[in-house]
């Protein structure tokens, strides 16, 4: 989708609800969205623009420019290897050290979402407590498949038997 002013590619979309019978969608690049959040409406005072262009503007002043973006979006999991670009159009991380590799970006995120950034409910009685070996099960698969497409059997065949070492681990701890 187009900015309104101008033909960037928008990527901020604001809905202004002023009037609740008539909400106005805004669709403006990064630019125009600056200067929409810095100049309130002739007919709004200062007062009546909201949480939620000032949740914005501080977005701005944080300094994520489109170059910053960019990197960010180049990023990846180095265990099960989605980018940030993947997680943000998809709303999905690949595996639990997501949370760990991308913990800078995520953590403004989830404050926003929750109000805390350690859980605050309930726990499941029964269940997996750590994911650690299921995370290497994961990076381990990963770098065979890299192996075998670079034709390293060598490298292949050691990750193979890694992996059948921790599954059978994990199966014998998981019948006791």
């Amino acid at each position: 989708m187009k900015c309104q002013y101008c033909e960037k590619p928008a990527t901020f979309h604001i809905t202004e609800l002023t009037d609740p019978k008539d909400p106005q969608e805004f669709h403006l690049c990064e630019d125009h969205a600056r200067l929409y959040l810095k100049q309130p409406d002739e007919e709004e005072s200062a007062a009546n623009v909201g949480p939620i262009s000032d949740f914005l503007s501080q977005q701005f002043q944080v300094g994520q420019t489109a170059d910053e973006l960019a990197r960010l979006d180049q990023q990846s999991c180095p265990i099960c290897g989605v980018t940030f670009y993947e997680f943000r159009h998809a709303g999905r991380l690949g595996c639990p050290h997501d949370y760990v590799c991308f913990a800078e970006e995520l953590e403004p995120l989830i404050v926003n979402i929750h109000g805390a950034t350690e859980h605050q409910g309930k726990h499941p009685k029964r269940g997996a407590s750590d994911s650690d070996p299921k995370t290497e099960l994961i990076r381990l698969r990963r770098e065979m498949k890299d192996a075998v497409e670079l034709e390293d059997y060598e490298l292949a065949s050691n990750l193979r038997d890694e992996i059948r070492r921790l599954e059978d681990g994990s199966e014998e701890g998981g019948e006791q």
